[in-house]
């Protein structure tokens, strides 16, 4: 998994400049879906619904920051009952929840207790790759702690060789360029590039498979192309100008912006990357930081196939959400454009059953929750479809249908524990939004009383025309929002029983000694009633003493 990774900036979804060979070999191998969702345009959520299998309304992790509720499963937690283990490489943005951990005596350092800290992990490393530092200490006091002891090791001598060297450049005189400034975007990182982010996870992935027998699952998660945007040479020279797209944008869809949607626009984000010159500093970074990326994709897999590991090691990459790079007027990621959340998803099964499909692609709506129960069924696990919301994409992978059984995908996203909700002035219940597509349409709904966007996709594939305020499409909304209450309404929470146990249910207490709506006792089948007939006992008054 990548972070931030735009699913067409890579040459197999069509960028035209941005050739990634290893990726898209490793395409040719397996199948590439081209209807790809996340369910929520911000990491940790994001990663949340991945890791569980689960939307973010049952998950309840709607935002950065926000801890995964004691008591949810995951990934790992399915994937070793079904005998396999579940170990991590780098980043997953969780946040522990420490009071339901107390609450329940979990101690952290107690494996079970560590799992529920981890998101369901083993941990061989864990790197969320950000150290930055404010006035008031550092966003996280534990990232890139490792990797900045290897940096020290290596003698990059500082205080923070994360920010200092692997995302910073130096000018002549000694200064750090700090990467967290975009005009420095176009500065190559004072770091040897062997030693910055990437080539050291994919090392520490390699590690892992020297020293970790099967059958396991690993996730190797990677904290590039998300910013700082910089990266060194020889990929800070690569691209240039001339590589950056055309912007897609309108002045009309800006003048015309429903009023969240305008919120996003107005964010410093949004303003800074409006700016051409911004997009000519930034984008040939970002393109950089994929083009290495796809160089180690490639040192991993010669490295497997040398070892023979290609053989029965099922590999599926994709990203947690993409990046709007100036896009419909705004920066970052959260917003529900197909630039932010359509991901990149490549499968490759080694298994005998898959070569049918071999080079395909997918046209299939997909969701990152489908991934989960994907892997159960791979560890040959029974999928627990009552705590799992998504569909194995195994029928799919061997060729046995080319559809799943969903009509529409869905993404959410909570901001009111963001900047913008305080721009807005907007409630904590009014902060959210929501949004429901197909392979047409595109409804989004954001509350707080306001009207709907709408997209067609097929007329408008670039999202630039709102159509939430069309008179002539009241039914394809009113049909969408049929579908999102639809999902609104299934029972997600019902977690504690699976749809089989329910079944026996039904008729279980009758044998339990349970009669309603009985007249008389013949009304009933024998056996259910004996415990009740033919019974003896002595008028009360008998054992009353005075």
């Amino acid at each position: 998994m990548f972070d931030q990774l735009r699913w067409d900036y890579l040459s197999c979804y069509g960028h035209p400049h941005l050739h990634t060979p290893n990726i898209d070999r490793l395409a040719a191998l397996g199948v590439r879906f081209n209807r790809a969702y996340i369910q929520s345009p911000i990491c940790g959520s994001s990663r949340m619904s991945t890791y569980t299998g689960r939307y973010v309304h049952p998950h309840g992790a709607s935002w950065n920051g926000i801890p995964l509720k004691v008591g949810e499963m995951t990934m790992g937690d399915h994937l070793r009952k079904a005998g396999m283990e579940c170990w991590l490489v780098g980043k997953t943005h969780m946040r522990a929840d420490a009071e339901g951990m107390a609450r329940l005596g979990l101690e952290p350092d107690s494996l079970i207790g560590a799992r529920v800290a981890e998101c369901g992990f083993d941990v061989f490393e864990r790197d969320d790759g950000m150290r930055p530092e404010g006035p008031d200490g550092f966003y996280d006091p534990d990232g890139a702690k490792a990797y900045n002891e290897y940096l020290r090791d290596k003698g990059y001598e500082s205080d923070n060789p994360w920010h200092d060297f692997a995302n910073s450049g130096l000018d002549a005189d000694g200064n750090v360029l700090s990467g967290w400034f975009l005009k420095n975007s176009s500065e190559a990182a004072n770091i040897a590039e062997e030693d910055s982010e990437t080539p050291y996870l994919t090392g520490r992935g390699i590690e892992f498979m020297e020293t970790h027998d099967a059958p396991w699952c690993c996730h190797l998660s990677f904290i590039k192309p998300h910013w700082p945007y910089i990266v060194p040479e020889p990929y800070a020279s690569m691209y240039g100008p001339e590589h950056v797209l055309p912007v897609v944008r309108s002045d009309e869809e800006r003048q015309n912006a429903h009023p969240v949607l305008k919120a996003f626009m107005e964010t410093k984000i949004g303003e800074t990357f409006s700016r051409q010159d911004v997009r000519e500093a930034v984008i040939p970074a970002y393109m950089g930081l994929i083009k290495q990326a796809d160089d180690q994709m490639g040192r991993l897999f010669d490295w497997m196939e040398q070892t023979d590991r290609m053989d029965d090691t099922m590999i599926v990459l994709t990203s947690d959400h993409g990046d709007f790079l100036g896009d419909h007027w705004m920066g970052e990621k959260t917003f529900f454009h197909d630039t932010s959340t359509k991901m990149p998803l490549i499968i490759y099964d080694p298994s005998p059953e898959a070569d049918a499909t071999r080079g395909t692609v997918s046209d299939a709506l997909v969701e990152s929750i489908d991934l989960a129960p994907t892997f159960v069924e791979v560890a040959e696990g029974d999928v627990a479809n009552h705590i799992l919301e998504g569909h194995s994409l195994l029928p799919i992978l061997h060729g046995q249908a080319q559809e799943l059984p969903r009509d529409v995908v869905i993404c959410e996203y909570d901001y009111s524990a963001s900047p913008i909700a305080e721009r807005m002035d907007a409630s904590v219940r009014d902060a959210v939004m929501f949004m429901v597509a197909n392979k047409r349409w595109k409804l989004i709904h954001c509350e707080g009383g306001h009207c709907p966007i709408l997209f067609d996709l097929e007329n408008d594939p670039e999202e630039l025309v709102d159509l939430g305020n069309s008179e002539d499409h009241s039914e394809v909304i009113s049909e969408m929002y049929d579908q999102l209450f639809a999902w609104a309404r299934r029972p997600s929470q019902r977690t504690t029983r699976s749809e089989q146990q329910l079944i026996e249910m039904r008729t279980k207490s009758r044998g339990r000694g349970i009669v309603l709506g009985i007249y008389d006792e013949n009304d009933m089948p024998l056996e259910l009633t004996v415990k009740y007939r033919n019974r003896k006992a002595k008028p009360y008054k008998s054992y009353l003493k005075d």
